[in-house]
């Protein structure tokens, strides 16, 4: 007999906002937000999305969103969802999820995403030192190949995942999130460069009740207020998932995620189109609204036989990624190299980040002397000396004004930039190479 059709445990309506949706959502982790459902072990079912801004971000002809955004809202997620074995016993502490992603994609009706390189000084990326405007692309799906207006002549098959999938915490996991990110936040950021470039964001983003959404826990409330100065942001992964943007976590991967409160409290979403490994403009994925269709498994006592403490306490674990079969072919590779010197002429001792930088900027640099700017991030059609493809100067990415005034680092060729890579979806890090994909050409 053929399986039954998932059961829907979570519906997204797109043009309403996050807080006016059917099944509440919420943008903290903390382990007093209660589920929205209760799910059982080996049943298929659907989890829908809205993407990560909660639709605040238009596909339309400007890139004020994207520079005007506000970062307090970060990571709608739908959930949290309660799973409980097939006599109605919750997952434990101390066990393990097992959660299978057996189909993905976007949300019908709504096959449309975009990538953004945000302001420098609301947000800044990787290269921000480089290109410290705002920029943005849009991108339109048609199955699973994604082509944008703002860069013609791209077409290239996506590999769609799920940038958050977490448990929540428990109490005592929770207090030691929020401690050592205070004492993170408490350090003077002006001392802290990654690459030579002074740090430009905050250190870490602690508990604020500022545009806090706590699913069925209305605002105004005492245990609102009280959740809401304690729950802690979803912007870094952590112990219990959370958000870790691994590119191929598609269909037919599972995640192993350790439980820390009763019924797991599963939580999801961040829906990406397509991403690289990393997101080097910080919004690099394809953000989209999306669906997941997952199946869940409890391991009984799985924590202690499968995963091992590196810290000072037993919840000092994380999860175990299991990638699933699907992925595009390619066959062909371009790489560049990038080595542990800056961009002043600096060296520097086995610095991962100085070397990756340098590998990034080393193929936008060879990749815009073929008629695109140095966001667009394509690929020539011929090499060995052939003729490259056709210069296309318009259009071009969406773009504002950078009105920052922190330093801007000059390109290898001695001018200013202000613009850096749409979507690093084929920047692929390698021993502190990145390689780029030579199949993706229009």
């Amino acid at each position: 007999m053929a399986p039954p059709t998932p059961r829907l445990v979570v519906p997204i309506d797109v043009s309403k906002k996050p807080w006016e949706q059917k099944v509440p959502l919420h943008n903290r982790w903390h382990p007093d937000i209660p589920p929205v459902a209760d799910v059982t072990e080996g049943e298929l079912f659907r989890v829908e999305m809205v993407d990560w801004t909660g639709g605040r971000v238009s596909d339309d002809n400007s890139a004020d969103d994207i520079k005007f955004l506000d970062l307090t809202i970060t990571h709608y997620l739908s959930g949290p969802l309660r799973i409980v074995d097939a006599e109605g016993v919750p997952a434990s502490p101390g066990d393990l999820l097992a959660v299978e992603i057996c189909n993905l994609g976007p949300l019908p009706g709504d096959e449309w995403g975009y990538t953004a390189i945000f302001e420098r000084e609301n947000g800044g990326g990787f290269l921000t030192d480089h290109f410290p405007s705002a920029r943005k692309a849009i991108w339109y799906f048609e199955g699973i190949y994604a082509y944008s207006p703002q860069i013609p002549g791209v077409r290239f098959p996506g590999l769609t995942h799920p940038g958050i999938v977490g448990t929540a915490p428990s109490a005592e996991l929770l207090n030691i999130w929020n401690e050592r990110e205070k004492i993170l936040a408490e350090t003077n950021h002006e001392s802290i460069k990654i690459c030579e470039v002074l740090h430009q964001r905050p250190l870490a983003n602690l508990p604020t009740p500022e545009n806090c959404l706590l699913g069925k826990i209305q605002e105004g409330t005492a245990d609102w207020q009280k959740i809401a100065n304690e729950a802690a942001r979803t912007i870094p992964g952590r112990e219990n998932g959370g958000n870790c943007d691994i590119k191929n976590l598609s269909r037919g991967s599972k995640v192993y995620l350790p439980v820390f409160v009763d019924g797991a409290n599963l939580s999801t979403g961040d829906m990406h189109f397509s991403q690289g490994d990393g997101e080097v403009s910080f919004c690099g994925a394809i953000e989209m609204s999306g669906f997941l269709e997952l199946k869940c498994e409890i391991i009984r006592g799985g924590m202690k036989e499968y995963l091992t403490p590196i810290g000072p306490t037993p919840l000092h674990v994380n999860p175990i990624f299991d990638i699933g079969p699907v992925e595009p072919r390619f066959s062909d590779w371009l790489v560049f190299e990038g080595i542990s010197v800056d961009e002043s002429g600096k060296q520097h001792f086995l610095d991962a980040s100085v070397a990756y930088k340098r590998a990034v900027l080393n193929a936008i640099e060879y990749l815009s002397r073929f008629g695109y700017s140095k966001e667009q991030d394509v690929k020539p059609k011929r090499l060995s000396g052939k003729q490259g493809p056709k210069l296309r100067r318009l259009p071009d990415v969406l773009r504002c004004s950078s009105d920052g005034h922190l330093p801007v680092t000059q390109d290898p060729s001695g001018t200013k930039v202000a613009s850096t890579v749409a979507g690093s979806q084929e920047n692929v890090p390698i021993k502190g190479m990145v390689r780029k994909r030579t199949q993706l050409d229009g």
